[in-house]
């Protein structure tokens, strides 16, 4: 499985997840995440995927700080219901890092390591994507400026070409480079930008 290079020079992120330490599938019960894992996930890799990737590890760092975030002592919340746009791609790649899940998500055992209903759609008071800690109470609210690192006006040009099948396979593969190139933006030169993922 070959993913593009700069996969590796993105940070990845350890959770602790108790639920997994009980049942033995992970040591102390923790987990490393790399945004592989999130593309594995979605099927691809996109300005969405990346995003909703900074958009949660940005608020676990916010929530946590130094310590390692807990898994499952999170619930997240967005004011787009599910079927609006892209908001299932974000809630699954906030799922993946936080184990909030909706109705179909595990029930517990004996009331404890429940992570049914922590996620939440149509939410009032969430500007964008909202993590609070349960144990603390504290949120974060994450609103995403993907405008703030465009594409390149090439894809303009080469995306309808594609679509309709007259594109040439030079032109489709410098069109998937340039969507990896603005992903790569995204991840690696923007980061850390606080105009790019805004915490409220």
């Amino acid at each position: 499985m070959a993913f593009p290079d700069f996969f590796s020079d993105i940070p990845p992120i350890t959770l602790r997840d108790p639920l997994a330490e009980l049942l033995g599938a992970a040591e102390g019960g923790l987990i490393e995440y790399h945004f592989a894992d999130a593309v594995k996930l979605a099927g691809h890799s996109c300005p969405t995927v990346a995003g909703a990737w900074l958009m949660t590890v940005r608020a676990l760092r916010a929530l946590y700080g130094d310590e390692i975030p807990e898994r499952g002592n999170i619930a997240v919340a967005m004011p787009e219901a599910l079927s609006d746009g892209v908001a299932g791609v974000i809630a699954s790649i906030a799922s993946l890092l936080t184990g909030a899940a909706g109705d179909g998500g595990f029930k517990g055992l004996a009331g404890q390591y429940s992570r049914r209903n922590l996620l939440h759609f149509e939410a009032t008071g969430a500007a964008g994507l909202a993590f609070t800690r349960l144990d603390t109470k504290l949120t974060v609210d994450c609103v995403l400026q993907l405008n703030f690192v465009p594409a390149d006006p090439r894809m303009g040009h080469l995306l309808p070409r594609i679509l309709q099948g007259n594109a040439t396979s030079e032109e489709t593969r410098l069109f998937g480079q340039l969507w990896q190139d603005r992903v790569r933006r995204i991840l690696i030169d923007h980061g850390d930008d606080p105009a790019l993922v805004v915490l409220r």
